[in-house]
């Protein structure tokens, strides 16, 4: 399956995009772009060890997306996580140790995962998790924060560990922003953007796109903006409905042909800024890449899962390695139908099929 669209030359293409795009966003920034220079090497060196993996019939994703607590300081609307952990049950169960997080890291490095994506919840809660993280130099740990809990112990954390890469999230402008999130969220996150500035901080932001807010987000005045203000990374996420309430804000088949086109016209205008989509045109991408095929999530309590918008999971990485988590069950099922490649309405083709999910954990 791999072989006939050859997934890892298109995912080696895109992380070199990245490194690249990364490369040019941080070259006013000296001590930012050796690291960039440095990490630029090391992920040719996870490429190796991923192709000797792919030799042995063994597919390693060169991403991995960790939820690291289930508790947020927020009431987000909409908040896929919180809804999730609500509907697993999962509030009781204990949460992984930072001692446990050690051993994922390091596991990751050695198998050749360059981006560790650090979630929550909201993941500043658990600093021990993040200065744990600071010590993998060879993978870089995008980490997704509403920016409500940064102060100085933080910025300075920021500042001397480059592979940690805060990314703050935020809907648009002042409107859709507390809109969502709540009143003063917007002014907040532009006066830690200006801190983060002054003091030579690269980080990203990360918007949540729906029909409502589609036109905003992708305007020059929000874009120029975060711009100013220091901004080097977007990433750009359709929205996944938790439950029918929200299913209207999903975007439609014109509604993303406009994203995807209004993205390469400001990929153009903001040259040293790293503009990505997720999960962007999976029609490019041979179908979706969770599961293992470009990616795969743990979520707090340690439960190999496809995608944080899929919250199924048959393994726990307490019981095994990476590795083995990666040739789970589950996994192996959904890679060997056609249930990713299939066409889909929302942002997740395997939220949209959960009751065959469903169906193949019970072995139905």
């Amino acid at each position: 399956m791999y072989s006939e669209f050859k997934l890892e030359a298109y995912l080696t293409n895109g992380i070199d995009k990245i490194v690249k795009s990364a490369f040019k966003a941080s070259l006013k920034n000296l001590k930012e772009c050796l690291y960039i220079a440095k990490f630029t090497l090391d992920c040719k060196r996870a490429a190796v060890i991923r192709k000797n993996y792919l030799k042995k019939g063994k597919h390693i994703p060169a991403f991995l997306i960790c939820s690291i607590t289930k508790s947020c300081n927020l009431h987000c609307k909409g908040c896929y996580d919180r809804e999730n952990n609500l509907r697993q049950e999962q509030r009781g169960k204990e949460i992984l140790s930072v001692t446990e997080w050690r051993r994922i890291f390091h596991e990751a490095s050695q198998i050749g995962i360059s981006f560790i994506l650090v979630a929550g919840g909201e993941p500043f809660i658990r600093k021990e998790v993040i200065e744990a993280a600071a010590d993998y130099k060879k993978i870089m740990f995008p980490i997704f924060t509403n920016g409500t809990l940064f102060d100085e112990n933080y910025f300075k954390l920021f500042y001397k560990n480059r592979n940690l890469l805060p990314v703050l999230s935020i809907e648009g402008e002042e409107e859709f922003t507390d809109a969502r999130r709540g009143v003063g969220i917007y002014s907040n996150l532009l006066h830690t953007m200006e801190k983060m500035k002054e003091k030579g901080i690269f980080f990203g932001v990360s918007i949540t796109v729906t029909r409502e807010n589609l036109l905003n987000v992708t305007n020059d005045s929000f874009l120029s903006e975060i711009y100013q203000r220091g901004c080097k990374a977007a990433i750009f996420v359709e929205h996944v409905p938790v439950d029918q309430s929200t299913k209207d804000l999903t975007l439609s088949e014109k509604n993303r042909e406009e994203l995807d086109r209004k993205l390469r016209r400001l990929r153009l205008q903001y040259m040293d800024m790293i503009i990505v989509s997720f999960p962007g045109d999976e029609k490019t991408s041979g179908g979706c890449i969770a599961a293992g095929r470009g990616f795969f999530h743990i979520n707090a309590n340690g439960n190999a899962e496809p995608c944080p918008f899929s919250p199924y999971s048959d393994t726990n990485i307490r019981e095994c390695t990476l590795v083995g988590a990666l040739n789970s069950p589950l996994f192996k099922k959904l890679a060997s139908n056609d249930l990713l490649l299939r066409e889909h309405q929302g942002g997740c083709v395997l939220f949209e099929q959960e009751e065959e999910v469903k169906k193949i954990i019970s072995g139905n």
